[in-house]
């Protein structure tokens, strides 16, 4: 017999070499019903897996997340099963993981998958469900394993395998006459899995790598009851509706075009009054706090990057060096270095501290082609930007005016569902951090016991810190998908060393000033997109491209309705007749979907009485105003950020 501690603690006794599965059987019934997996001793393993030896065991259901990769990836090998059943040896396999939200595989292919192949594969996968078939593990020895792979014309696997250590044990899954190379875990048969669906298709390279094979993947989702499927598509649905990209195209706010480039977005009229109405916004308030706004170039020379260490840390993640008349330049990243220079540029007081040197500043990052996702992740963006030079003595109120300042933000803006994470480095990653031990020890430390001065609730993330030091994340978690972050503060005294700043103490000596890197609204690309995301396109009434548009019912009240959109331009309102032959209701009906706020009916009462006829995008028809009183209100909305 071998001793079991379970995940509470408690200990049972079980015949030496039982399978997870039946230890969970002789736990309940119920639990070997909905176990997928076991964590033994810290390690997922197969339900199948021997215990052999006393061991920590967690029986893993569809609950916990490695129970769901173990559910996701037997039915990426059902998909490709089906796939192998209907299309032979003229397909090709390579992968096929589980991902945060179901899984995908990759095939190669003849011709790209149409949706009728999909829903072909999908009918096979229901009869290998059906039919039930028990995934069996075994392995092979290294030349055997090779030979099986070349033996059923498998390229991919077989390279897959070649790369393998010498010593990796190399294991395959059946499942009838199917066979897989794989690592695992795996649930116990084809039949566990209730309920799928095939949700998407791309083309794909193999390893992401652009030089490789173009290769055929098929997105997909499972679930062990039909109910939680149909609630996940519906979900899926609206994510697809609130899609800043498919908005952004209706709205007009952006374009993108592979002639200009990939990740290069253009924003059209409306979505540049958009982007001017937040960063005037954001700018105004930082103004107010006595932040002073900078222009510098979307360049700089390699030495810069060497100096401020992105060079070796970052140069990843930049575009290509460029050599013009012996010198090297690089198009800038991030800000902070240009900012370092400026405050270099003078000579400085500690009355002069803490200097406010904000900007909303044009930066270029290389991003591979497939993480590209409309204005939300780019190969060029504009980041609400700021560096604070202050000394030791101001952190803890120049942190705590951040703070303010985007909680400030939030409440005005409507963002409510969001937390904070403190971001420190890994001690054991010498490669990702500066080489300064009591730097960061100071930094953390101080950062940590600001945060706890002010009263904010975090939680602290190892080794997502950058490179220069901790940093306060604020994670905002969006209507659809995971959550990213969005506001940033960043404590460093890293930087300043290198730039060799400084300020004259009041005891006459040098001092090197404390930096804080802050962005407010982050990329206001980003935050565009999560905007639109947020309210569907619906922008509050200060945002919205147009805020009124005003509809004669006839060409009588045409006159009219153009001299009601120039009184409501006058006052600042951004309106627009539209004039045009068509019905009443299809006007409005027409403005309802481009989200428009309020719609201004212009009929013959509404002449003769100097009045006009109001319908609201939230509150439907709120019946005739003067022009006077509608302006007012409009005005108060606006001023007042009225949602």
């Amino acid at each position: 017999m071998v001793q079991v501690e379970l995940k509470d603690g408690s200990k049972i006794e079980v015949q030496e070499g039982s399978s997870i599965l039946e230890v969970a059987k002789q736990i309940s019934d119920g639990l070997a019903r909905n176990a997928m997996a076991g964590r033994v001793d810290g390690a997922v393993k197969d339900l199948r897996f021997l215990i052999e030896k006393n061991c920590k065991l967690e029986i893993l259901t569809f609950d916990d997340e490695d129970g769901k990769k173990a559910y996701w990836h037997t039915t990426s090998h059902i998909l490709a099963q089906a796939v192998k059943r209907i299309y032979g040896d003229s397909v090709k396999l390579t992968i096929g993981p589980s991902i945060s939200n179901g899984f995908y595989y990759d095939f190669d292919v003849e011709k790209p998958f149409t949706e009728e192949d999909l829903a072909n594969i999908e009918e096979e996968m229901k009869k290998i469900i059906k039919e039930d078939l028990p995934l069996t593990r075994y392995t092979l020895p290294r030349e055997e394993a090779i030979k099986l792979e070349k033996e059923r014309k498998e390229p991919y696997k077989v390279e897959l395998i070649e790369e393998l250590p010498e010593d990796e044990e190399i294991s395959f899954y059946d499942q009838g006459e199917f066979k897989e190379l794989c690592a695992g875990p795996h649930i116990m048969s084809t039949g566990k899995v209730k309920a799928f669906k095939l949700t998407a298709m791309s083309s794909a390279y193999w390893r992401g790598d652009a030089k490789n094979q173009t290769l055929q993947r098929v997105y997909g989702i499972s679930f062990p009851k039909a109910s939680e499927l149909e609630e996940y598509l519906q979900k899926l649905e609206e994510a697809k509706q609130r899609d800043h990209r498919k908005l952004g195209k209706e709205l007009g706010i952006f374009m993108t075009h592979d002639l200009v480039g990939k990740g290069l977005p253009m924003y059209l009229p409306n979505g540049y009054v958009v982007w001017e109405l937040l960063e005037n916004y954001i700018k105004g308030k930082e103004k107010k706090l006595g932040y002073k706004h900078v222009l510098t170039p979307p360049l700089g020379t390699v030495d810069l990057y060497k100096t401020s260490g992105h060079w070796d840390h970052y140069k990843d993640g930049m575009f290509p060096k460029m050599e013009v008349e012996g010198e090297e330049f690089v198009l800038r990243p991030m800000n902070c270095p240009h900012h370092m220079m400026i405050y270099a540029n003078e000579i400085h007081s500690y009355r002069d501290l803490p200097i406010r040197i904000g900007e909303v500043a044009r930066d270029c990052r290389f991003e591979s082609s497939g993480t590209l996702k409309g204005i939300e992740r780019v190969r060029t963006f504009c980041q609400n930007d700021a560096h604070l030079f202050v000394t030791h003595e101001q952190i803890e109120s120049e942190f705590q005016s951040v703070v303010n300042l985007i909680l400030d933000v939030y409440k005005e803006l409507g963002i409510t569902n969001y937390r904070f994470e403190l971001s420190l480095r890994d001690p054991e990653d010498k490669v990702k951090y500066y080489p300064d031990d009591d730097m960061w020890n100071n930094a953390e430390n101080t950062l940590r016991q600001v945060l706890n001065d002010i009263g904010i609730e975090y939680e602290e993330k190892i080794g997502e810190a950058a490179f220069y030091g901790p940093k306060l994340d604020v994670q905002v978690k969006p209507a659809v998908g995971n959550e990213y972050t969005l506001s940033t503060c960043q404590l460093d005294f890293c930087l300043p060393m290198r730039f060799h700043l400084s300020y004259i103490d009041k005891d006459g000596e040098k001092k090197t000033p404390v930096v804080l890197h802050r962005a407010i609204l982050g990329s206001i690309d980003r935050f565009i997109a999560y905007y639109l995301e947020e309210t569907k396109g619906a922008l509050p009434v200060w945002l919205a491209p147009t805020q009124v548009k005003v509809m004669p019912i006839t060409d009588n009240q045409l006159d009219y309705a153009k001299e009601v959109c120039n009184k409501l331009l006058e006052h600042g309102i951004r309106a627009e007749v539209d004039g045009r032959q068509e019905k009443i209701g299809y006007k409005i009906r027409e403005a309802q979907v481009n989200k428009i706020p309020y719609m201004l009916i212009i009929g013959e009462k509404e002449v003769e009485a100097n009045s006009v006829g109001v319908r609201s995008r939230k509150e439907g028809d709120i019946g005739q105003m003067l022009l006077s009183n509608f302006i007012g209100k409009v005005q108060e909305e606006i001023r007042t950020f009225a949602r």
